[in-house]
């Protein structure tokens, strides 16, 4: 069974560039009291949106202020990068969290994207292929040192030696949620390691595809591909009428410019029922899931808009 039942949660992925913490606190007491589940950041240490000098507090340390500050929402990173911690340390850091909020943690690892800050600060960059090879490592220490140790591992990348990690998480399971979508080798890892798999909502029929090749991958492990629970990421702008919503549209682009990196997150641009629609295909294919992308500028009206409109109505369509 997967982890959280078969129940819709809708949640706010609200990343971190802000200039003040005040401005990351307002969303996130905002998603809690508007009733979603989940409010994530993502683990970019210098994003490639907002240009070389572009505002990003560090994840981790601003998980832990936030989730310190709310009482309900859980709290996640989508994801942490492979290439930024030790998995050990990677561990540590979730299990300090998972007290922090009192057991509200979902921790997200990843192979690792384009940010910046592999140029300004120096970090090293593996390909590809070594990355996911981290991933999977990472995993199994992860999971290993949150269900007790001492650990050993011997892996071609990390080497742990009777490791113990004290206290451990609240939860009895933290989940893990891998995000990523490369049919041959992350949906692999994905099939071995993840409670909750996250990706881009993209088209219906890719995403189609993708779970066609989950469900091989998990095969070939031994798993039930039901039992990881899919989660969606998207953007959306949402007004009263679909004419309001392509004219805020519009400002946007003006803001952002038609060739930004972030139209191909946006799902809808119309009314909550629109929206409602263009998600119901990802619910019908077993997506649990569906988090708002946030980020600054926030768009207050699209949040409070999903929140009160379509989360109900996702709900309800499981709930029968």
């Amino acid at each position: 069974m997967q982890i959280h039942g078969d129940g819709v949660r809708v949640g706010v992925h609200s990343g971190q560039q802000y200039t003040s913490f005040a401005e990351a606190l307002k969303l996130w007491r905002t998603a809690e009291d508007l009733g979603y589940d989940w409010v994530s950041l993502f683990d970019h240490f210098r994003p490639p949106m907002g240009g070389p000098a572009g505002p990003c507090f560090e994840g981790t340390s601003l998980l832990a202020a936030l989730a310190a500050r709310t009482s309900r929402i859980r709290c996640a990173v989508l994801v942490s990068a492979v290439t930024w911690r030790h998995p050990a340390l990677a561990a540590a850091v979730a299990a300090t969290i998972d007290h922090v909020s009192d057991g509200r943690l979902e921790f997200g690892m990843g192979a690792a994207g384009a940010d910046l800050a592999y140029d300004q600060y120096g970090i090293p960059f593996p390909d590809a292929g070594t990355r996911l090879d981290m991933l999977d490592e990472a995993c199994r220490v992860g999971r290993a040192l949150w269900d007790g140790g001492p650990v050993t591992f011997d892996g071609k990348h990390f080497r742990l030696d009777a490791a113990h990690l004290e206290p451990r998480p609240v939860q009895r399971r933290l989940p893990l949620v891998i995000g990523g979508e490369g049919e041959r080798r992350m949906l692999r890892i994905v099939a071995e390691h993840a409670d909750i798999w996250n990706t881009l909502a993209g088209t219906p029929d890719a995403y189609r595809g993708k779970l066609r090749s989950l469900a091989g991958h998990a095969a070939a492990v031994g798993r039930d591909p039901a039992d990881i629970r899919k989660s969606v990421t998207f953007r959306a702008i949402l007004a009263e009428s679909e004419h309001e919503a392509l004219e805020r549209k519009e400002r946007l682009v003006r803001t952002l410019g038609a060739d930004s990196p972030v139209w191909p997150e946006y799902l809808v641009f119309g009314t909550p029922e629109q929206c409602v629609e263009r998600l119901r295909p990802y619910l019908d294919l077993g997506v649990r899931d569906f988090l708002l992308g946030a980020r600054p500028p926030v768009d207050w009206e699209t949040v409070e808009l999903f929140a009160r409109r379509v989360a109900p109505a996702l709900r309800a369509r499981t709930a029968t």
